[in-house]
């Protein structure tokens, strides 16, 4: 951990609400004028598209569990080492994992080389003069028999909605935009469903602020879901494990977040439709106080 270069990690699986807080990000560091090294959690997959195809075709014929969610297909050890070396120098290695024709062309511009949606670009040095790491992706705060990264994080945030919700939102995506059928996408939630449980779970225990949508309608039996329940449909649990710490002030956010309400002393629920910016409210007070302690 580091006064100087904090690490900020923000854990939870695709579909989660990642995309809302990683946006209420943006938006303090634009209003606080502070300079992140972005840090996407995908590019520290073990293989690209291609040779994860071959892996868990291997996998399956050795009757293996393999996915993105476990050790067997991540570079826990490069991430533990990038977040070590910026929390020391500010500095680190980086690359990108290109999840489109429009990141590939992008990146392509920027690097001169050719590569195609599903591949890594090189490692590159992270930017200078940077004032935090910001990571985004589903092991900011894992810990392995090979690697902790979680020592190296100065705030992690956890997001994630409850499983049946997790599920809805994944069987819709994995079907509509993908196009895979039920049971593919049933076959892939029970096959990584060990690693989840071993390694994405146990990291909501060691996140500073846990941001959870809860859904008020019925989500019983996930596989049968005909809609994904919107925001206005749900509640946002709000936990902090040490209020104090964070210097947390409960009546003010309280009187910010309209219908919001405290249901244990380190726990507040929000409407889900205000879940981006109580992010915001509760975050940029946080995010300030890192920045003053940079210069103490």
């Amino acid at each position: 951990m580091s006064k100087k270069h904090p690490v900020v990690a923000v854990t939870g699986s695709s579909g989660a609400g990642t995309t809302t807080v990683k946006r209420a990000f943006e938006h303090i560091f634009y209003r606080d004028g502070i300079k992140a090294a972005v840090i996407e959690g995908d590019s520290f997959h073990r293989y690209d598209r291609a040779a994860m195809k071959e892996e868990m075709a291997k996998a399956a014929k050795e009757h293996r569990n393999l996915s993105h969610f476990g050790p067997d297909a991540n570079r826990f050890d490069l991430l533990e080492e990038l977040f070590a070396s910026y929390g020391d120098t500010g500095g680190g290695k980086k690359r990108y994992y290109i999840h489109s024709a429009d990141e590939a062309e992008q990146h392509n511009a920027r690097l001169g080389t050719s590569l195609t949606p599903g591949q890594f670009t090189p490692w590159e040095d992270v930017p200078e003069g940077t004032d935090l790491l910001f990571y985004e992706g589903l092991h900011g705060l894992v810990v392995s028999n090979e690697a902790n990264v979680a020592q190296h994080v100065d705030l992690g945030v956890g997001v994630v909605p409850i499983v049946n919700l997790e599920w809805i939102q994944k069987i819709h995506r994995d079907n509509l935009e993908r196009g895979y059928s039920a049971e593919a996408i049933v076959d892939t939630i029970m096959r990584r469903m060990p690693d989840y449980i071993r390694h994405i779970t146990p990291q909501f225990s060691l996140t500073d602020i846990n941001f959870q949508r809860v859904p008020t309608v019925d989500t019983s039996n996930p596989f049968i879901a005909r809609d994904i329940p919107t925001p206005d449909e749900s509640f946002v649990i709000i936990r902090f494990k040490d209020p104090e710490a964070l210097q947390v002030d409960f009546p003010y956010l309280l009187s910010m977040i309209h219908d919001s309400f405290m249901s244990r002393r380190n726990t507040m629920v929000v409407p889900g439709g205000k879940m981006g910016f109580a992010m915001e409210v509760v975050l940029q007070p946080i995010i300030e106080r890192m920045m003053e302690a940079r210069h103490v």
